[in-house]
């Protein structure tokens, strides 16, 4: 009860207290999570339910056992095989990395009528299978092929080059299958940069060399990070391009994954490998993630 001004007594009414900052973020959280919710479900059951199914294969065999594990790490042929599925990998990454950030640079910089086309080029070979790709190469590459005979014919060797059936012909098949992922990434980045910074270095008296390894290049950054990274993963698991291409003492480790599924049948030793170098994978990414900030990449900054 209050009294008004002329005397008379009125009842008092208290403002409704407003709801607090802290509850109106969490409703706005909900609405998110349920709007996110179907893909999430979606996700689970696609990708999250088969993996666990695999790992559960990985560790029973007529029982849960961890022979198959144990197997991994006993056999050094199986040693060998992980870490050459890691050396080539990297080596692949740094081929494209090499050969990409030119690449993406000229695009970068270069006239837009002249970026079209060469966008057109490099991105190409994505309407085009890659096995197709790959016995592309193997003709180009083969003791008798267009290469081997016009070094032959120029007087480079006395005889055909092994560039085949080697861990040199998966390099370059790997190097260009691969190559314009790592293009397009660094030169996502590349296309971030203002071109304001770089005259403004010019301006104060940097050359080019010097505004580009001063400037530009750590700009880039996030790019190579992104593209290596994305190179990498994906390269740990080909399979067509080193099967077709590659000798014997190049297998990776998809290949000794088929081979346990068709020919051996045995799932569980295949489980486990497909286990074990998801794990191998993730530790390497979590190792990456510290030693170059993930988080600058999607916030696309250096």
């Amino acid at each position: 009860m209050s009294a008004a001004p002329d005397g008379s007594v009125s009842a008092g009414v208290m403002p409704a207290p407003e709801p607090s900052l802290a509850s109106a973020e969490r409703r706005e959280s909900w609405r998110h999570f349920l709007a996110l919710l179907p893909a999430l479900l979606l996700l689970a059951a696609l990708f999250v339910y088969p993996l666990l199914g695999i790992v559960n294969r990985s560790v029973y065999k007529a029982g849960y056992t961890l022979e198959s594990y144990r197997q991994i790490f006993r056999v050094p042929v199986y040693l060998h095989v992980l870490g050459g599925t890691f050396k080539i990998s990297a080596l692949v990454t740094l081929v494209c990395l090499a050969l990409g950030y030119p690449l993406a640079y000229v695009l970068a910089t270069c006239r837009p009528r002249t970026a079209r086309l060469l966008m057109i080029i490099v991105v190409l070979p994505f309407f085009t299978s890659i096995i197709v790709r790959t016995y592309a190469w193997m003709v180009l590459l083969g003791r008798n092929g267009i290469v081997n005979q016009y070094l032959t014919a120029l007087g480079l060797t006395d005889k055909p080059l092994g560039l085949l059936y080697n861990q040199g012909g998966v390099l370059i098949g790997m190097a260009y299958v691969l190559l314009p992922y790592m293009v397009l990434t660094i030169y996502s980045v590349m296309l971030g940069i203002d071109p304001s910074l770089i005259r403004a270095a010019h301006s104060l008296g940097a050359s080019r060399l010097q505004a580009f390894r001063r400037v530009f290049l750590p700009l880039s950054v996030p790019g190579i990070a992104g593209g290596t990274l994305l190179v990498f993963i994906l390269s740990l698991g080909f399979f067509i391009t080193p099967a077709l291409m590659g000798g014997p003492g190049d297998m990776m480790i998809a290949m000794l994954i088929e081979r346990e599924v068709e020919i051996t049948l045995n799932w569980s030793f295949a489980s486990a490998l497909a286990v074990v170098l998801l794990a191998l994978t993730l530790v390497g990414f979590l190792g990456y993630n510290r030693i170059v900030r993930l988080e600058r990449i999607f916030e696309g900054r250096a």
